[in-house]
């Protein structure tokens, strides 16, 4: 969660065209939007620094990216002229307008590069990641970045241009990044077990159940309880390996995992076998977190519980994570995963086709994973 330091609320005003503000207390975001879910917008002066509205620009930013906010007052009173279609449509606007505020700082033009990523606009994030190389031709991270939305955008041209001047800016972080992707596509044809596996190792192993984003009340939907009706079934099948819920974002006092603990002890799990990681905010954050875990309480192999149109990309992430460790720790844990998928689909044939929307989620995270924040000092 990001600090907030106005008490009253930080409003901007950029050049007389943008007026943004929002309820910011001293407290984190999470206290601002219980006491004040309706954000004030009303201009402030416009001889504000330049630190003071880029800094304000960034704050907005992450507060929508979070929360989102209303998109009609926002549409009427702070980017006027702009369709606003979601919350990350404010975000987008607000680091565009950072980076015309700052065309020199390129940590702002990759955020604003991210957020078209999330947003699925990979045109117009390659002309971002473009205009980066162009100030700065050997950036590494602009350069992979640019290469590998290449591809998946269907321009392998400029994707191996990229990967041939990535070797000759760092050959071996670059041979380290090919292996992650050779990993990434064969994780593309790993087969979904809607069932209990047989054969799962009976020592050292860990169910880790991932988690799904509470409802505003704080309960559970239904995504979630599938996804522990699933991690269940291989857990009384069994019954010596331990179980990570994992999942940390507070909805009315509640997380993920708090509630996934609950409900497993209710339906007949010790106690003493469940571990809560409540910390998370996303699958990236459950992989590094877990993985924590896995290291420290000796566990070796991982079956991953999710829903089907998730495993590919946990699969992926968690990987990652692992063999981080592994690098870090200069060890080898030979750390095998396997899966158990609750079935979001209508069939098990349609859960195994991959889309190219799939294909840029799964590498977007990998990447995210392997170190390169989408948001720079903000943001993983």
């Amino acid at each position: 969660m990001i600090k907030l330091k106005s008490k009253l609320g930080l409003i901007f005003a950029i050049c007389g065209t943008l007026t943004v503000s929002t309820a910011f207390a001293t407290a984190d975001v999470k206290t601002a939007e219980e006491t004040n879910p309706n954000p004030i917008i009303a201009p402030i002066k416009t001889d504000e620094p330049t630190s003071n509205r880029l800094k304000q620009l960034e704050e907005i930013a992450m507060y929508y990216y979070w929360h989102g906010g209303d998109l009609k007052k926002a549409e009427e009173e702070i980017f006027k002229g702009i369709t606003l279609k979601g919350k990350y449509d404010v975000v987008e606007a607000a680091y565009n307008e950072a980076t015309i505020l700052d065309p020199h700082n390129l940590d702002l033009k990759f955020s604003l590069a991210s957020t078209q990523i999330i947003q699925k606009k990979i045109p117009e994030a390659l002309k971002t990641y473009r205009q980066i190389l162009n100030l700065d031709p050997l950036n590494f991270n602009a350069n992979l970045l640019n290469g590998v939305y290449s591809k998946i955008n269907g321009d392998e041209d400029t994707y191996k241009k990229s990967i041939s001047t990535l070797k000759q800016i760092d050959a071996h972080t670059t041979k380290d990044y090919l292996q992650k992707f050779e990993a990434a596509d064969a994780i593309l044809k790993e087969k979904l077990n809607t069932t209990v596996p047989k054969n799962l190792p009976q020592k050292n192993h860990a169910i880790v159940i991932l988690g799904y984003a509470l409802a505003d009340d704080g309960t559970m939907r239904e995504p979630l309880i599938e996804r522990l009706k699933a991690g269940l079934a291989v857990a009384n099948k069994y019954p010596n390996s331990k179980i990570i819920v994992t999942g940390g974002v507070p909805k009315q006092g509640n997380t993920e995992a708090k509630l996934m603990k609950e409900w497993l002890i209710s339906n007949g799990i010790d106690e003493k076998r469940i571990i809560a990681e409540d910390k998370s905010t996303d699958t990236v954050e459950n992989a590094l977190f877990t993985t924590a875990i896995l290291e420290k309480d000796g566990l070796k192999d991982v079956t991953l519980v999710t829903s089907a149109s998730h495993v590919r990309r946990a699969l992926t992430i968690f990987k990652e994570t692992s063999s981080y460790y592994d690098k870090m720790n200069a060890g080898n844990s030979e750390r095998a995963f396997t899966n158990v998928a609750y079935l979001d689909y209508p069939t098990i044939e349609e859960a195994h086709k991959v889309t190219k929307d799939e294909i840029l989620v799964i590498y977007r995270d990998l990447l995210r994973a392997s170190g390169i924040w989408q948001y720079p000092g903000i943001q993983r």
